[in-house]
């Protein structure tokens, strides 16, 4: 497979290339190495890899630090299954307890769209209201 320019990268990836170079600061890819001849530099294919990886973490809510420990561990290839497994899990319990708030903050916005009757002046503005300090 040919290496890929930054700019094939990220049509090969769907990321931006200033991400691409954000990823590369933060160490999550590798950046190679300027040609001596100059020109572009060449990523190999593993890379379209890599920030495939990203890209999965990320939709299921791991933040790019947790992204990094988790390659980490890919890379090193010395920890086990359950090392992975773990982060999962607190991932998991994180994500219940936001949808946890979530839910008490949706039933507070029910509470207070039932109390508004959607017409009036805004001086009586139930919503409002409740969002001032110590007026509910």
């Amino acid at each position: 497979m040919r290496p890929f320019t930054i700019a094939k990268l990220a049509r090969a990836t769907g990321f931006g290339v200033e991400t691409i170079r954000y990823y590369e600061r933060r160490g999550l890819i590798s950046q190679p190495k300027r040609p001596e001849n100059g020109g572009a530099r060449d990523y190999g294919p593993e890379v379209v890899d890599r920030l495939l990886f990203i890209r999965q973490g990320k939709e299921i809510g791991f933040s790019l630090s947790e992204i990094s420990e988790l390659l980490a561990l890919r890379d090193d290839g010395q920890s086990g299954c359950d090392a992975v497994r773990e982060r999962a899990i607190t991932k998991r319990q994180e994500i219940d307890e936001k949808l946890h708030v979530l839910t008490q903050m949706r039933g507070v916005l029910d509470d207070l769209i039932a109390r508004c009757p959607g017409q009036g002046n805004l001086a009586h503005c139930a919503i409002l209201d409740a969002m001032e300090v110590g007026r509910e």
